[in-house]
């Protein structure tokens, strides 16, 4: 089995890369592909890049040209639900893209020709995933111990929908609205349904996983400070923990 490992930030796929063995390195699509061993499992690992086309065209890809069995894709979002806190983790559901409105000529969030209006990953990716989280937060106390240092005292994971679109979410109106219309979202990112409508064309099971990076809320710029300060110190560590578990479940 080859998995095909997607990582929402450039820095969370240095610490896969650099723990790979047999590593073979293409360059594709103005993106760099590392092939190789991680832990004992057959991967290839790329940063998407951001946003809902680079992250399709990152998945299709790694389904067409290198293919991969399945895709996992991790990464941080920003929640708003008030359940969660920043260091929470969110193993995605069904995956909404709440900037797809092609009204009067249909629903709003149907992806044209489709007739859905989300997609679900498959209930046994969902388990594996989870049970990678679970395994992690069980553990690593070290991290755990940084962490708490950082105000980050008892990480959760959560199971639920995922929202996605090409804009960052900060502001009480704009939470509201996607809280509103779509009220089974717990976070919200770029990428994440993107991916998913992608594999669900090939017929390739996927899973999205991610870390609370912040809190959608009135204030944009303790949005951007939060998302920086975890984007480099913690995200990193958390997408290395978590894949590290994922993998060994399937070895």
């Amino acid at each position: 089995m080859r998995i095909g490992i997607m990582g929402a930030m450039s820095e969370e796929i240095d610490g896969i890369v650099a723990k790979m063995t047999e590593k073979k390195i293409t360059e594709s699509c103005n993106r760099i592909f590392y092939e190789g061993q991680f832990f004992g499992v057959d991967v290839v690992v790329v940063f998407s890049r951001w946003g809902k086309v680079a992250a399709a065209i990152t998945a299709t890809t790694l389904i067409t040209r290198f293919n991969v069995d399945k895709v996992i894709f991790t990464g941080i979002a920003g929640a708003i639900v008030p359940d969660l806190n920043m260091g929470d983790i969110v193993v995605g559901q069904h995956f909404f893209q709440h900037d797809m409105d092609a009204r009067p000529f249909l629903r709003r969030y149907e992806i044209p020709l489709s007739g859905l209006t989300s997609i679900a990953s498959l209930e046994s990716e969902i388990e594996l995933a989870s049970n990678a989280v679970h395994n992690f937060l069980k553990k690593e106390k070290d991290f755990r111990q940084t962490l708490i240092a950082h105000q980050i005292k008892s990480p959760k994971m959560y199971l639920g929908d995922i929202a996605s679109g090409d804009l960052f979410v900060s502001g009480s109106q704009r939470k509201a609205n996607i809280n509103r219309n779509l009220p089974s979202v717990l976070c919200v990112e770029m990428e994440g349904a993107a991916v998913a409508q992608g594999c669900f064309d090939f017929n390739v099971p996927f899973a999205v996983i991610r870390t609370i990076s912040d809190v959608a809320n009135e204030n944009p710029n303790i949005d951007v400070e939060d998302f920086n300060y975890f984007k480099n110190n913690l995200a990193a560590q958390y997408g290395f923990f978590i894949l590290r578990e994922y993998v060994q479940l399937l070895s």
